[in-house]
């Protein structure tokens, strides 16, 4: 029988729920997980909606102190996914505690705060893991395998991009994912983030960036009350209004140490893009393409088929021969977001029973925070930047 993992959850809206969602799903899906989580106890500000979110996603206990639960014994891991500008201080704190930790991306508002909650958890000796789940779709895996075995050729090309558009509405609230002292940057660290990520685990490490972004909407009404990505606040046109501190849109260029090149664009004003998240690799041998709008296919084509059937097939990645697939339905039978969750939380049980360190780690989370901030230094700048300058 395998053993438990007694979860301490802080958050219990958009992020709590999906990993909720992933603890109660990963012993019926994968029962020969080493360890299964326990749903232990979830913490929030609100006693009243931390209370409903225990009742509703399955946690045993709800308190409204952080500081109590990572100090209790009764704890394994600490699961960090409240607003970016608390990471830190819980995941420090966690550390000291002994406690193994997962937490959302970004990991942290800086570059610095990054590297010093990755000492904290080396110097503690747990296991650390960020949130990074689109990897974890089994396309995305088989891209990484045709990178991997060397079926695409040498790499040439990464692009990609993360578009929405929910903020497009001028009267749309000041949510906390818009103030930078609370999230640390906009749709640069919130969507580029996970495109930064992708392309490390895909094609490597990145050597230089340059970079631009735009704040289209300057000032937006404060807001009353925050759920998820959904806010209310006052439409009359007189209401009060606080300042846009973060990017609505950044692109940028790269080059990879391995010599391919990339491009980069992360949006929130891409009008009919609900969350488009993609990419393409362009290699000697063959090209792969990726959206997660489709997230069970994956575009492949290869230059050494025969002239006259040469093209992108697509390649539903549903069937046992793709990574986790097994685990769900009979091929063809597709999974979702939500899936990439529990897929994630696997490799963190795994990893931890193992005695390694999960992938990805804090260190990815650290490395991704290089590429993000050497980009705003970029912007801020008008010039190439160099990884090696982080």
């Amino acid at each position: 029988m395998s053993q438990r993992l007694r979860v301490g959850m802080v958050g219990y809206k958009f992020m709590g729920k999906a990993h909720s969602n992933a603890y109660r799903s990963l012993p019926m899906f994968f029962p020969s997980a080493p360890l299964q989580p326990e749903m232990a106890v979830i913490c929030g500000r609100n006693e009243k909606g931390v209370q409903e979110a225990a009742n509703q996603f399955g946690w045993s206990e709800s308190v409204t102190d952080w500081r109590e639960l990572v100090q209790r014994d009764d704890i394994d891991l600490i699961d960090i996914n409240a607003p970016s500008d608390a990471h830190k201080e819980i995941a420090l704190e966690a550390a000291r505690q002994g406690k193994h930790l997962f937490c959302e991306k970004p990991l942290a508002l800086s570059l610095a705060d990054s590297r010093e909650m990755l000492q904290a958890a080396e110097d503690a000796g747990v296991a650390h893991m960020v949130g990074f789940n689109y990897r974890f779709s089994p396309a995305v895996q088989l891209a990484k395998e045709l990178v991997q075995s060397g079926r695409l050729g040498k790499i040439y090309h990464f692009r990609a991009f993360f578009l929405q558009d929910w903020i497009m509405d001028p009267s749309f609230p000041l949510v906390w994912r818009l103030q930078k002292e609370v999230a640390g940057s906009g749709s640069h660290g919130d969507l580029g983030a996970h495109l930064i990520d992708l392309a490390r685990f895909l094609v490597g490490e990145f050597q230089e960036v340059i970079g631009m972004s735009e704040t289209f909407i300057k000032e937006r009404p404060l807001a009353s009350e925050m759920t998820g990505l959904s806010a209310k606040g006052s439409s009359n046109a007189d209401a009060p209004k606080g300042e846009v501190t973060v990017d609505d849109a950044t692109l940028f260029l790269a080059r990879f140490a391995g010599g391919a090149l990339g491009s980069f664009e992360a949006t929130r004003f891409a009008a009919g893009h609900r969350s488009t998240n993609s990419f393409e690799i362009n290699g000697s041998l063959g090209s792969v393409r990726f959206d997660f709008e489709r997230m069970n296919e994956l575009e492949v084509y290869f230059t050494k088929d025969e002239e006259d059937v040469q093209g992108f097939r697509r390649v539903l990645a549903t069937d046992p021969a793709h990574k986790y697939a097994e685990a769900w339905w009979p091929a063809g039978h597709t999974i979702g977001f939500e899936h990439t969750f529990t897929h994630e939380m696997l490799e963190l049980v795994t990893a931890i029973s193992a005695g390694r360190q999960p992938s990805p780690s804090f260190h990815d989370g650290v490395a991704c925070q290089a590429v993000l901030e050497a980009v705003e230094r970029s912007v801020t700048e008008r010039r190439w930047v160099s990884l090696d300058e982080m």
